[in-house]
C-alpha cells in the first residue's frame, strides 16, 4: 500500500505552494509576509484571490510582488479595495453564495442522515442553497466523482479524508471533514447459521464483509477480531462489498458476517437472514463513523458557499440528536430516492428499540447518536489503525494531518452561531477498555501484539 512521506508537503496540500499550506506560491508569499496563525491563512488566501483579479497573468504577478514587495502591493491595492473587510467576510462565509446549486454524493445508510433529511426537511434551502443529493453505489465511486468534482462535497467515512489527502488508495488530494455525520451507528452482523457460535475465538476461516478499506467499520472489526486472538489477515477472510449489497451475500451464504452501517444490520434481521451480534457502540462507544467531506479546493474557492453548507449539515444534525424527532427523519428518509427502507427498519435504528433476530427485544437509545465536532483525537485513532495494519508506513504526523483535515475550530465555531455547545476538551477515547492517548501515537501502536507494521 502507499505510505505517506511526511516531507511531501507540497503534493499534500497544494500544487504550486511549496511549503503545502497554501492555496497558491501568491497565497504562500503572502502568509509569509507577516506574523499570524489561522487568521492569516484566511487572508493570504483573499490577498491572493484579489491579486490574481488585478493582475491574471501568473507571470506577471510574481515579477510584480518581487520588484515593489509583499508590503508595497498589499498596501497600493488596499487604496482602492477594503482587503481588512473581504478577509473578514471570508474567515466567516458572510458574503454572497459563489455557488448556490450543489450536488453531494451520498450512500444510503442511516449514517448519512444529516446530509440526507437536510433535503426533504428545508435544512439546505433555509440558507440559501439548492442542494441535489444523489445516491451513490460506493465508496469509490463517492470519492472518484467529488475528486472529479462531479460532486461539490459528499458523505464520506470518516478516514476517507484522510486517505485522500496523504493519497492512500487515490492520488493525493487535500480534503477537509468539517463534520461528523454520525458516531455509533454500526454492528457485527452474523448469518443465522452462526446464531450458536458467539465466541469469536472461534470464527477462523470466517469470511466478512466490510464497506470500505478506508473504514471503521474495518479497523473495528480487526480490532474486536485481534482482541480475540484471531489474526484479521491470516485466520478470516475481509472483503469490500458496497453496503447495499451486504444483505443478498449473507442470504446467498458468500460471507458470514460483516461489521456493518444500517440499516443493512436492522435489515437483515428484517429478512430472516442474520442476527445482530454486537453493537459498534459496546466495541467503542461515542466512535464516529461517517462525515461530511469537501475538498480544500471547494473550501477556498467558495468560502461562503461552503459556510453555508457546513452550516446547514450541522444545524440538521442538531435536529437529528433530539429523540423526539426521530421517528419524523425515518418517515423524511425512507423513500426510494433516499434509503429505499421500510419506516419500520429505520425508526427500530433510530429510536434505538430494535429485534435482535434471535427473538429479544434491545432498548439502546445511543445505538445511533449524531454529534458534528471532528475531534483530532478521533483522526488520530484512525491514523494508528492505517500504521497498524500496514495502509501508511514510515513516519506519520499524526496530530499535523489531523489538525488540517479535521476543522475543529471552524465547526465550533459554526456550532456556536447555531446555539450548539461545542467541546471545550478533546474526547476520552477507550476502545474495548483500552485508553487511547493521541499525544503518543507511536506507542498505541507498538502496544498491539498482532499489527501489520
Amino acid at each position: 500500500m502507499a505510505s505517506f512521506d511526511p516531507f511531501r508537503r507540497s503534493r499534500f496540500f497544494s500544487s504550486g505552494c511549496p511549503c503545502g499550506r497554501h492555496a497558491s506560491r501568491e497565497a504562500h508569499d503572502l502568509a509569509l509576509s507577516t506574523e499570524g496563525g489561522e487568521d492569516r491563512l484566511y487572508a493570504s488566501a483573499v490577498e491572493a484571490s484579489v491579486l490574481q483579479a488585478v493582475i491574471p497573468d501568473a507571470l506577471a504577478r510574481r515579477t510584480f510582488l518581487k520588484t515593489v514587495g509583499v508590503s508595497t502591493a498589499l498596501a497600493a491595492i488596499s487604496q482602492f479595495l477594503p482587503l481588512g473587510k473581504a478577509t473578514e467576510a471570508f474567515a466567516q462565509g458572510t458574503g454572497a453564495l459563489e455557488k448556490k446549486d450543489l450536488k453531494i454524493g451520498f450512500i444510503p445508510i442511516t449514517c448519512a442522515t444529516p446530509i440526507i433529511m437536510a433535503h426533504p426537511l428545508g435544512f439546505y434551502s433555509k440558507y440559501g442553497l439548492n442542494v441535489e443529493v444523489i445516491k451513490t453505489a460506493g465508496w469509490a465511486v463517492v470519492r472518484d466523482k467529488t475528486l472529479n468534482k462531479e460532486y461539490d462535497a459528499a458523505h464520506m467515512l470518516a478516514p476517507m479524508p484522510l486517505a485522500i489527502s496523504m493519497g492512500v488508495g487515490s492520488t493525493a488530494t487535500p480534503y477537509t471533514m468539517p463534520a461528523v455525520e454520525n458516531i455509533n451507528g454500526q454492528a457485527i452482523t452474523l448469518a443465522m447459521k452462526h446464531k450458536d457460535n458467539r465466541d469469536p475465538k472461534n470464527w477462523k476461516g470466517f469470511k466478512f464483509a466490510v464497506p470500505f478499506d478506508y473504514s471503521m467499520h474495518n479497523y473495528l472489526l480487526r480490532y474486536y477480531l485481534a482482541e480475540a486472538g484471531i489474526d484479521p489477515d491470516a485466520d478470516v477472510q475481509i472483503r469490500s462489498v458496497p453496503p447495499p449489497e451486504m444483505v443478498a451475500n449473507l442470504r446467498a451464504g458468500n460471507i458470514d458476517g460483516y461489521l456493518g452501517p444500517d440499516p443493512f444490520n436492522q435489515r437483515a434481521v428484517y429478512d430472516g437472514v442474520g442476527f445482530i451480534h454486537i453493537l459498534s457502540n459496546k466495541i467503542w462507544n461515542g466512535h464516529p463513523c461517517c462525515a461530511f467531506a469537501a475538498s480544500q479546493d471547494f473550501v477556498t474557492t467558495m468560502p461562503n458557499t461552503f459556510h453555508a453548507v457546513t452550516k446547514a449539515i450541522i444545524d440538521a444534525t442538531g435536529y437529528a440528536q433530539k429523540a423526539e424527532n426521530r421517528k419524523q427523519i425515518a418517515e423524511a428518509i425512507a423513500p426510494a430516492n433516499y434509503l429505499n427502507q421500510p419506516q419500520i427498519v429505520l425508526e427500530q435504528i433510530l429510536t434505538g428499540t430494535f429485534a435482535d433476530g434471535l427473538g429479544k427485544i434491545e432498548k439502546d437509545p445511543n445505538r445511533i447518536a449524531f454529534d458534528p465536532f471532528p475531534y483530532n483525537a478521533f483522526a488520530i485513532w484512525i491514523l494508528t489503525q492505517m500504521k497498524r495494519w500496514g495502509q501508511v508506513k514510515g513516519d506519520v504526523d499524526y496530530a499535523g494531518i489531523a489538525k488540517k483535515v479535521y476543522l475543529e475550530t471552524q465547526t465550533g465555531a459554526l456550532m456556536k452561531e447555531l446555539g450548539q455547545t461545542p467541546p471545550t476538551a478533546q474526547k476520552t477515547i477507550v476502545v474495548m477498555g483500552k485508553p487511547f492517548d493521541p499525544a503518543k501515537p507511536e506507542e498505541y501502536v507498538a502496544s498491539f501484539a498482532i499489527k501489520r507494521s
